[in-house]
């Protein structure tokens, strides 16, 4: 059983989270807590595996209460908020939350589909250790190129991977970038605006018919598939793919089609597969491939199902992700 503790100012929410998780029968509510103060109390008198973390609340609120049980405990936290407080709920993954989810998923209208992701994802976030070792890069074509385009996928602990990865690139990044990350309904545009004040490029929600520049990293939207065309930007609104909607593999397939071998693809932490056949159609193009390495994985899903095809030029840290993206995309 995955102990948990609830924390939240409003009763009925706690009820709802409470009824919500017991009915999965993985979880035992050790306890609840109504604001920051008691959060932290209660976190280290009861040990729990988890912690739903409300953001605003009375008192101490949801990011200074993460940032003081982070100083004791290294159990998984995850922030339960409203679509009004996503940008917040981004912030508290800098603060050391692991993920978030909006309070509309405890609802009758969420899918089955939402609720085994939702459950799987808080199982596995309680799963992880402290991983030691870095996988070697393996071997890739050392002929210089020109390339035009990077496109990155990223899914349970993405964020925190891109405000790392963003923040180190510079301004003058000379290709345009393309970012699936795997989001909660709704909380697109706080993602954007929230990775835009760590990023030097510019982050913007990627619109149909924009032509792709340099300097821009375009996100795709919640819900529908990103793809790539002669014309631009375009989205498919077709069936999820590896029960993801947007999918990094229809963005991988896209892009791969249009710049053939000056695509560079990246696939970092997250649960599940996607990206990994897109990968592959990556390397089938003649493009170079790069996955982030378990050491530095919040959740080595995606990026191992990407070393599975064997298509993975290169496994690197995610600290070091950057600068080999300058040096190919610089022709160094």
């Amino acid at each position: 059983m995955i102990k948990t503790l609830i924390v939240d100012d409003s009763p009925m929410e706690r009820v709802i989270i409470r009824d919500f998780l017991e009915k999965d029968g993985s979880f035992l509510i050790i306890g609840e807590a109504e604001n920051g103060e008691d959060s932290v109390r209660a976190a280290r008198d009861l040990h729990p595996d988890l912690v739903t973390m409300d953001i605003e609340m009375p008192g101490m609120n949801g990011l200074d209460a993460i940032v003081e049980i982070r100083k004791f405990s290294s159990c998984a936290i995850v922030v339960i908020s409203t679509h009004d407080t996503a940008k917040m709920a981004y912030d508290a993954t800098v603060r050391g939350a692991q993920e978030f989810f909006s309070k509309d998923i405890f609802t009758s209208k969420t899918s089955e589909e939402k609720r085994v992701e939702f459950f799987d994802t808080l199982k596995q976030l309680t799963k992880i250790k402290n991983k030691g070792g870095v996988n070697a890069s393996s071997q890739y074509s050392a002929v210089t190129r020109k390339f035009s385009c990077v496109v990155i996928a990223s899914s349970t602990g993405g964020p925190m991977a891109l405000c790392q990865l963003c923040s180190e690139l510079p301004e003058n990044f000379n290709v345009p970038i393309f970012l699936v990350q795997h989001n909660t309904s709704g909380f697109d545009r706080g993602f954007v605006q929230w990775l835009d004040e760590y990023a030097n490029l510019n982050v913007r929600l990627a619109e149909e018919g924009t032509v792709p520049s340099s300097g821009n990293i375009y996100v795709a939207p919640t819900d529908r598939h990103l793809v790539i065309n002669n014309r631009g930007i375009a989205f498919d609104d077709g069936e999820p793919v590896n029960n993801q909607k947007p999918a990094a593999d229809l963005l991988f397939k896209s892009a791969a089609e249009v710049y053939g071998d000056s695509l560079i693809s990246v696939v970092l932490t997250g649960m599940g597969a996607d990206g990994a056949e897109g990968t592959r159609i990556v390397k089938q193009a003649g493009g170079i491939t790069i996955a982030q390495d378990e050491s530095s994985s919040m959740i080595y899903g995606m990026p191992l199902a990407a070393v599975e095809t064997g298509c993975v030029d290169m496994v690197l840290p995610l600290s070091d992700i950057a600068s080999k993206l300058l040096s190919l995309t610089r022709g160094e």
